[in-house]
């Protein structure tokens, strides 16, 4: 079996019109770059004053609790459901 019977391969990728492309593909996402604003402010949230930092300053509107009664009310809350469960387990092994 002789090579000479196959057709010969295609061109190989690349060349000059893959170059072309890729200056083409560089160039829009460079333009596209460009016309992105570079920081919060440019792109309408109005810099820190719109940004989830208000939300822990005295200017916040709302309920002003310490994060440690939070805590505390979180973890007694973990506790009464984990004695509740306690309870029931004790009630159905008694009846």
């Amino acid at each position: 079996m002789s090579d000479s019977s196959r057709p010969s391969s295609p061109a190989p990728p690349g060349g000059v019109r893959s170059l072309i492309r890729r200056r083409a593909a560089k160039d829009q996402s460079a333009k596209e770059a460009a016309m992105r604003p570079l920081g919060t402010r440019a792109a309408g949230a109005g810099g820190s004053n719109a940004t989830m930092l208000k939300l822990y300053t005295d200017d916040a509107p709302g309920l002003k609790v310490d994060p440690l009664v939070i805590m505390v009310l979180s973890v007694a809350f973990v506790g009464s459901v984990f004695a509740l469960h306690i309870i029931a387990k004790i009630i159905s092994k008694l009846s």
